[in-house]
């Protein structure tokens, strides 16, 4: 299987590391954000959103890392994709708040204003959108917080591709500032995610700030 991808980003590294973490092989072809290569009418062609990442198993081509990780698991017959509808409900439940208000909401603004626009040369953070990104990291951090009060994970007491899916922008919580002092729970859960070989092992190098 061949994943398009640029390794740096969130949802390009968590597919990684859970293909690492599964032991399924995963060529990456490198899609250049920074250089503009997912606009690119051959990666369109695959994906036509022109977004990242992108799966090829075969004559299949699947978008979404989300959609992503559930295939791989699911390919692997692996527990982190439970059998049984409602833990599986209960696991998309939780890839849909994290696509949609985690990650959308509170950590891509605080990620892009601290820390992409560096490395692109995009200018100063934008007060108006750090403001707006830390009010909403606050709440949903919150209610996460209060979640994993009761649980070792996500879905109960057991990994799953749920986690895979919220750990991964907490990567860059230092260098975007994200404000995880608060919420002890949270860090507990993150500590035990990023603890997992497979992240280190494939880890992105940031390029140099521009």
């Amino acid at each position: 299987m061949k994943l398009y991808g640029f390794p740096a980003s969130p949802n390009t590294w968590k597919v990684r590391a859970l293909a690492a973490y599964l032991k399924t092989p995963l060529e990456l072809e490198l899609v250049d954000l920074s250089k503009g290569a997912q606009r690119s009418p051959t990666y369109l062609a695959i994906n036509p959103t022109g977004r990242t990442p992108t799966l090829i198993d075969g004559d299949f081509s699947l978008w979404e890392s989300n959609a992503i990780l559930q295939y791989l698991t699911a390919k692997s017959a692996s527990p982190l994709w439970p059998n049984d509808a409602q833990s599986r409900a209960d696991v998309s439940r939780w890839q849909f708040w994290q696509l949609a208000h985690w990650s959308a909401e509170a950590c891509a603004p605080l990620i892009f204003q601290r820390l992409v626009k560096k490395f692109v040369n995009l200018g100063p953070p934008d007060e108006t959108e750090l403001a707006k990104g830390t009010e909403c990291f606050n709440k949903e951090a919150a209610m996460l917080n209060a979640h994993l009060a009761k649980q070792k994970y996500l879905v109960g007491g057991a990994l799953t591709i749920a986690d895979f899916a919220a750990a991964a922008p907490l990567f860059y919580a230092k260098q975007a500032e994200m404000p995880l002092g608060p919420y002890a729970n949270l860090r507990s859960w993150f500590e035990r995610v990023a603890a997992l070989p497979c992240w280190s092992e494939t880890a992105p190098q940031l390029p140099a700030a521009a």
